[in-house]
């Protein structure tokens, strides 16, 4: 997996590096990654698929319910193994398992994402409108988007993870969302992760063991 720099992109990812609104902060980023192996890459895809291999086998063996069908292509292993190499070069750190992670990645649509991006990002949207004007900060994204892996061609996953294997999750998360575009012709991907996080936690300003359901107030005025 090779990095890769596009101008569109960087544009929203300065936009949305540290969107600061008053007792909440936004933060968004877009990486482009290309799908062929680098370095490390080759050895540890094929670690992965003989985990997921090895799965499967004792899935069969046992008589369990039914693993997730994309498991049992091919291509969409293949597929699977890209995204989770992604991880890997987003936090190369942290040890991922491309069994575990099957069960966290789920396929979505464009107007599916769409939704969920105006509805959270509303107030990330108005102040992209009040800075530049023009094309709405969803119309920005697109067209970056699509010059980097053409969406009408791409796969969209959504990645939720729970709390022990979510690297992405930050201290004062209100809520964060993690979305993939892989396009199998041009062999990339393109990771976009973006959340909301209370100052107030992050500035320590609520006392150890107080909750959000305590502290609703903070999202009295939030449109969720």
């Amino acid at each position: 997996m090779k990095f890769l720099e596009y101008t569109p992109l960087d544009r929203i990812n300065d936009f949305l590096d540290h969107l600061n609104l008053g007792e909440r902060t936004i933060k968004g980023c877009l990486e482009a990654y290309s799908c062929k192996h680098t370095g490390t890459d080759k050895r540890l895809s094929l670690s992965l698929e003989h985990e997921i291999l090895d799965y499967l086998g004792k899935s069969l063996d046992t008589d369990s319910s039914s693993p997730a069908e994309f498991l049992l292509s091919r291509s969409s292993r293949k597929a699977l193994i890209y995204l989770v190499l992604t991880l890997y070069h987003m936090y190369p750190d942290y040890d991922f398992s491309a069994v575990k992670a099957h069960q966290f990645f789920t396929e979505e649509s464009w107007n599916t994402f769409k939704q969920i991006f105006e509805t959270y990002m509303f107030e990330a949207s108005k102040e992209w409108s009040e800075t530049y004007g023009g094309s709405s900060l969803l119309e920005t994204l697109y067209k970056a988007l699509d010059e980097v892996v053409k969406l009408p061609e791409c796969e969209i996953y959504s990645y939720n993870p729970d709390s022990d294997s979510d690297p992405f999750l930050e201290k004062g998360a209100i809520w964060s969302f993690n979305f993939f575009f892989y396009n199998r012709k041009l062999k990339r991907v393109v990771s976009f992760r973006f959340s909301c996080l209370s100052n107030l936690v992050a500035e320590g300003f609520l006392v150890n063991g107080s909750t959000y359901e305590e502290d609703g107030e903070i999202f009295d005025d939030m449109d969720m």
